[in-house]
């Protein structure tokens, strides 16, 4: 089988982000199938070109045998209209690459099958038109509910223009994908409730590379203190604030071994550092953003960590993150903060949950966890690995994918 997906911002174990198509891609190709990613050279998390030279509008890298395709797309520095224009000239640039990619670099083959994968729905739409330029089945992958997303988080109201061409154009994707792949354990119902037939939706959620993690330090290496971290995006879904907010609390209470680091970068990271020096806090540390491949040694030094989002309308579909599994996976026990219908630090009964916008629980269960018994903390982060070993690990989940593909060709 020869796969391409089409993720405007997939990356390479390389560079900041998630990587569920590499790792997915790269079980696949152990299984003797080829996988081409096309993604575009810019990076979201950074605001930077990092994959093509200057000059260069496309270039082929081959990282452990899955080929991505790096694409020159629009700059942008903040979330405005010159954003829509980097989204526009991914869906652009990714159709006129991929409709004569074999024809361009003989090295990869015709696809016989193309996955679409959002956040937003114009990369979708370009891996449509490629698909039907090849005659490949095509797959619609929802990582996010756009425009419902945005509309949830009151960036667009239901009456805007661009809310009522995106929900035609969701529309349009949904009853011509073969398979609608979603992450969040409900995002299925939001489809369905739209007239998509059931049979058509398949849940593949995010996982982990445990290889990454085969030689993850104990805990007690960490030095002194007690050390809570947070990895990942600082934006407005974070809800950071509350975090900053927590460790006052934890601070005027005469907690002096309790250390928050906050690792990575996003719009509200300025605004979350004058916070901070606002509070006084001396138990908050903030660092730059690390490449995936360097997640597991970061994990490693804390004794424990924190899962915190905004509570808003849009998580009723459920949760599905990368960090979380990372979390999970470093057999650390978890402080979860959301408010969503699944919560699988509570199925996994691997670390403790508070309510989403609650800075006084977050804190009561920061000091509740820095007191607990070195054994109990021990034995929950067992419980969090176990869970992701059974539930969450790409070999699972490559063989779901195969299995919803294997379906469609069979059709």
């Amino acid at each position: 089988m020869n796969l391409w997906i089409f993720n405007h911002y997939a990356v390479t174990p390389d560079l900041p982000g998630g990587t569920r198509h590499f790792d997915l891609g790269k079980e696949l190709v152990a299984r003797h199938h080829e996988v081409v990613i096309l993604a575009s050279g810019f990076r979201h998390s950074e605001r930077r070109t990092t994959k093509l030279s200057p000059g260069e509008s496309w270039r082929i890298e081959d990282v452990d045998g899955v080929k991505f395709v790096w694409l020159g797309t629009f700059p942008y520095q903040k979330n405005n209209w010159r954003r829509v224009l980097n989204m526009v000239s991914y869906m652009v640039r990714s159709w006129w690459i991929g409709r004569k990619l074999p024809k361009l670099s003989p090295e990869i083959r015709n696809p016989d099958v193309i996955i679409g994968s959002s956040v937003h729905p114009f990369a979708v739409l370009a891996a449509y038109w490629v698909a039907k330029q090849h005659r490949a089945r095509f797959i619609m992958e929802v990582r996010d509910l756009w425009p419902q997303t945005i509309v949830d988080m009151g960036e667009l109201s239901e009456s805007n223009p661009f809310t009522k061409l995106l929900r035609m154009l969701e529309m349009f994707l949904y009853r011509r994908a073969e398979r609608i792949i979603v992450l969040a354990p409900r995002m299925g119902e939001y489809i369905s409730a739209r007239g998509i037939s059931e049979g058509k939706i398949v849940w593949i959620p995010n996982g982990v590379d445990l290889l990454r993690f085969k030689d993850i330090e104990p805990a007690e290496k960490n030095g002194k203190g007690f050390k809570i971290v947070y990895l990942g995006a600082h934006g407005q879904a974070n809800a950071l604030d509350v975090l900053l907010q927590a460790a006052r609390i934890v601070q005027d209470q005469g907690c002096q071994d309790v250390k928050l680091i906050l690792i990575g970068d996003g719009p509200e990271k300025p605004r979350l550092t004058e916070l901070a020096k606002w509070l006084e806090l001396r138990n908050i540390q903030f660092r730059n953003p690390v490449r995936k491949n360097e997640v597991p040694q970061v994990l490693s030094e804390a004794d424990a960590f924190i899962f915190n989002l905004e509570k808003a309308k849009v998580f009723k579909y459920g949760i599905s993150s990368n960090k979380l599994f990372d979390y999970m996976a470093a057999g650390r026990p978890v402080l979860f903060s959301v408010e969503a219908p699944n919560n699988p630090v509570e199925e996994a009964r691997c670390g403790l949950t508070v309510p989403p916008r609650d800075p006084q629980a977050l804190a009561e269960a920061i000091i509740k966890l820095c007191r607990m018994p070195k054994e109990e903390r021990e034995a929950m982060g067992q419980r969090g690995r176990e869970y992701v070993e059974k539930h969450h690990a790409i070999p699972v989940l490559a063989e779901k994918l195969i299995q919803c593909i294997e379906q469609v060709r069979k059709q």
